[in-house]
């Protein structure tokens, strides 16, 4: 069997429990199925709409975090795709090559996914010997057993769930445990870094340790930076695909006024077509603050290979490709971040941080 000395992961959705955990924390136990139901579309406007908007999870900052310790080579999400909540997030889990198990209810309140999950878990540990890491998104104790027999076969088992609603049986049976608050930290840090930068305006700095930054080279426009507000479309709407990108409006502006159509909730999206024509599908500045940020809160170094950054980009965006951007090498797009991150090229160096906060 062909092997690489790159990691290899497993990454295991019980989405159910994580969107149902995520809602129940913001708003109090068991208000998930008070407020919505497996058929029941969600009219704009009201208090069930607005809070499922502030519930959304986050796929990119899971992902991105799962691709810390390797080429994720499985990617599995599980639920019943049917329910309307569960249907607006299957145009982002495919963007990120996460292929979708359908589950139909068993049960008013069980999908069976606990059971499957495990039972496919278990089987490509035995087919694919390489996979070095398993992650498991989901707080259920159900799963203990699964990370238990990960464990014994020797994979690295890291949990992600949301404070409140995850085993603490769960937590104590990984190798790591990661709050999905913790994740959303990390883009909080991003953004941050953003608005420093921003901040600086355009005051030329030295992007090397010791040397004067040279003159950036022209970049092409990026492509815009992810938004992560919910959004929504009109059931027909939903079902047809056909709204332009264009006549997306932020959330606040989502609710149609006296419009009689119920209105199915639908999570936030990225802009997909106009991006994938124009190469990257992520924002490249923000994609190396991400990387930079999920790096330095892994390793806890201020300062990080080169080569290790670029591969944490490729993990989280494959289509990122500095020539494409105008840049011969990943090195001189890094110069041209230089009121952001700064380089060390000093003999034997070759490692980038984030440029350090004034005072």
């Amino acid at each position: 069997m062909a092997t690489t000395a790159e990691p290899r992961v497993a990454l295991y959705f019980d989405f159910d429990n994580i969107v149902i955990s995520r809602y129940d924390q913001l708003h109090g136990d068991s208000s998930y199925r008070k407020d919505t139901s497996r058929t029941k579309t969600v009219a704009p406007g009201t208090q069930a709409w607005k809070r499922l908007q502030q519930a959304t999870v986050d796929i990119d900052a899971v992902l991105d975090f799962a691709a810390t310790f390797g080429t994720i080579a499985i990617a599995r999400a599980y639920a019943d795709w049917s329910t309307p909540v569960n249907a607006s997030y299957r145009g982002q889990l495919i963007d990120r090559a996460v292929d979708l198990v359908q589950l139909f209810p068993l049960s008013a309140t069980k999908n069976g996914a606990d059971i499957r999950l495990s039972v496919d878990a278990i089987e490509d540990l035995f087919m694919i010997q390489d996979l070095s890491h398993i992650v498991i998104v989901a707080g259920d104790s159900d799963y203990v057993a699964l990370a238990q027999k990960a464990k014994k076969l020797g994979r690295y088992v890291v949990g992600i769930g949301v404070a409140g609603g995850t085993s603490r049986a769960l937590t104590a049976a990984c190798d790591e445990y990661a709050d999905y608050d913790a994740l959303l930290a990390t883009d909080a840090a991003v953004a941050d870094d953003e608005d420093r930068a921003t901040s600086r305006g355009a005051e030329p700095k030295s992007s090397t340790t010791g040397a004067p930054e040279p003159e950036p080279a022209a970049e092409p426009a990026p492509a815009p930076a992810r938004r992560r507000r919910a959004s929504s479309k009109s059931v027909t709407d939903s079902a047809s695909g056909d709204a332009a990108p264009e006549s997306a409006a932020p959330a606040e502006a989502a609710a149609p006024k006296g419009s009689p159509k119920a209105v199915q909730f639908v999570a936030p999206v990225e802009p997909g077509a106009d991006d994938a024509a124009a190469g990257t599908t992520r924002n490249p500045g923000r994609l190396l603050l991400k990387a930079l940020e999920l790096l330095r809160a892994k390793n806890d170094q201020e300062w990080q290979g080169s080569s290790a950054v670029k591969n944490q980009m490729l993990r989280m965006d494959p289509s990122f490709q500095e020539r494409r951007l105008g840049f011969p090498t990943f090195t001189d797009f890094l110069k041209s971040r230089g009121g952001v991150v700064e380089l060390d090229e000093t003999p034997g160096n070759n490692r980038v941080r984030i440029r350090p906060k004034k005072g």
